[in-house]
């Protein structure tokens, strides 16, 4: 069996063993166990592909498999990763893994939440590791479909409206992608819907024009791409813990991932032509998503604009098709993937306990969880870019690619896009101050206990994970950098 294909097959292991057991031990244990095995091997497959780039392999994709499912229509379960798709598979692990130990007490019905919880992994491995577009887009349905039901009946707020707002949206994205896969296909005049072998066939410029609108819009719906990012702030406020943390996280870079490797990879003629029209919507993204932030009360309806506006600056970065800021805009995902997550985590145990998120309803938390409190607090400063943290690595690195272009057009959207900065700090600066610093208003709080040890687990992972990525960045970098060059090859013919 190919080495990659167990992405799949241990989820769907963890899906049977969950059917299986009864207790809520039981129940911890299997999905402990998968989670564990799923971050063993992305850090194997990472160490892999490392070790193979030093040896000299310089193919596009590595430990790559097909097998013919449907030879009518050339559809195969193929299968490959290059640089990119190792470091999304790495983070996926990693938010899984905490997603598991956040959501320790779920309740009710924690095997049936847990099995969904699976089947949403499954589909989110199987898409980062697909280059055949069917498959790819059959993992990225099977990554969508659950998260009706785990919002639904496990969320809270509004949740039926948000579940049912969440899948309609990205549901009519998966339409646009559908069409724009099939006319790929066709347009291409391929024998294959493998990605590596449409690319060699130059799919006709015409044909670009209508299709790359189509395919970027598709995931760029997942992606939070202005104005069809709606759904994204009311799922996220709905969601529980875990589907927050796993749908910010990972499932929102399936919409970034899917751009890049399919709409720019496949079809460079018409990003250069057509890329400025989604650079504008992009733009406001960042801006709007910082802005808007700003005014919110709810600690997850801030986060979740805050999401708004940093999964915008990996689309911008990425639509300024040069080396640097795309490798800025992997690095973003990989950043805002860990820290969203942490927030996320630390948002849902600080409601655990307070039962608010409303930040005028609290105050004083350093005095009675000041191990949750530290950890808010290092989320804050890795989201606002701080040196020695994962975000500064990231944004840095999209600025001097976006830079890179002179033209007016380009370096006014770069500094539009800039000023998120400083508008993230503000919000980020003011949250802190007010829910952790001051007097205990609400004196029932003072019974409140610290985060416990399973919690602290999901922390602590999330948080070495960020200080990594900060301090040593350039082997992922380098990885992500020379699984770029092929694209930029491309745009540049």
């Amino acid at each position: 069996m190919n080495l990659l294909s167990l992405f799949v097959l241990i989820p769907v292991l963890m899906l049977g063993g969950l059917f299986l057991v009864k207790t809520r031990t039981q129940i911890r244990a299997v999905c402990v166990t998968g989670a564990s095995l799923l971050l063993a091997l992305a850090a194997y497959i990472t160490y892999a592909y490392l070790a193979a780039r030093a040896g000299g392999d310089s193919s596009e994709m590595l430990f790559t498999a097909s097998v013919m499912w449907y030879e009518r229509f050339n559809i195969a379960y193929s299968v490959g990763v290059d640089g990119i798709s190792v470091a999304m598979l790495l983070l996926s692990s990693i938010i899984v893994f905490t997603g598991i130990f956040a959501s320790w007490n779920i309740d009710p019905m924690p095997k049936e939440y847990f099995m969904w919880f699976c089947l949403l992994s499954t589909g989110v491995f199987g898409f980062f590791i697909s280059v055949d577009l069917f498959t790819m887009f059959m993992f990225y349905e099977v990554a969508l479909i659950p998260m009706y039901l785990l919002i639904g009946v496990w969320g809270s707020g509004k949740r039926h409206y948000s579940a049912m707002k969440l899948t309609l949206m990205l549901m009519g994205g998966s339409a646009f992608l559908l069409l724009g896969l099939i006319g790929i296909y066709y347009s291409a005049g391929a024998t294959s819907m493998n990605l590596l072998e449409i690319a060699k066939q130059h799919i006709p410029i015409a044909a670009q024009y209508y299709l790359f609108p189509l395919t970027f819009l598709g995931f760029g719906v997942l992606g939070a791409l202005f104005p069809f990012h709606t759904w994204s702030p009311d799922g996220h406020a709905s969601a529980p813990t875990a589907v927050s943390m796993l749908h910010a996280g990972v499932l929102m870079k399936l919409g970034g991932y899917g751009c890049f490797r399919v709409a720019i990879y496949l079809m460079p003629e018409a990003a250069h032509e057509l890329g400025w029209i989604f650079l504008i919507l992009t733009g406001i993204s960042v801006v709007y998503g910082a802005f808007s932030a700003c005014v919110q009360t709810d600690l997850k309806y801030i986060n979740a604009y805050s999401s708004v506006s940093h999964c915008g600056l990996v689309l911008f970065a990425i639509l300024m098709l040069n080396q640097t800021a795309m490798t800025g805009a992997v690095l973003q995902m990989l950043s805002h993937g860990l820290m969203t997550a942490l927030f996320f985590a630390l948002i849902g145990m600080i409601y655990g306990r307070t039962h608010t998120r409303d930040i005028r309803e609290l105050a004083g938390l350093m005095k009675i969880m000041p191990f949750l409190s530290v950890c808010y607090v290092i989320a804050g400063l890795a989201s606002l870019g701080l040196p020695g943290l994962s975000g500064f690595v990231a944004e840095m690195t999209i600025f001097v690619g976006a830079f890179q272009h002179n033209d007016l057009f380009h370096r006014i959207f770069t500094i539009v896009a800039i000023s998120a900065i400083v508008i993230t700090a503000v919000y980020i600066l003011r949250v802190v101050g007010k829910i952790l610093f001051g007097n205990v208003e609400n004196k029932h709080f003072l019974e409140l206990t610290d985060a416990v040890w399973h919690e602290r687990i999901a922390t602590v992972v999330l948080i070495v994970c960020i200080a990594a990525l900060g301090l040593f960045p350039l082997w992922i970098s380098d990885m992500i950098s020379d699984s770029i060059a092929p694209a930029i090859g491309l745009l540049a013919r």
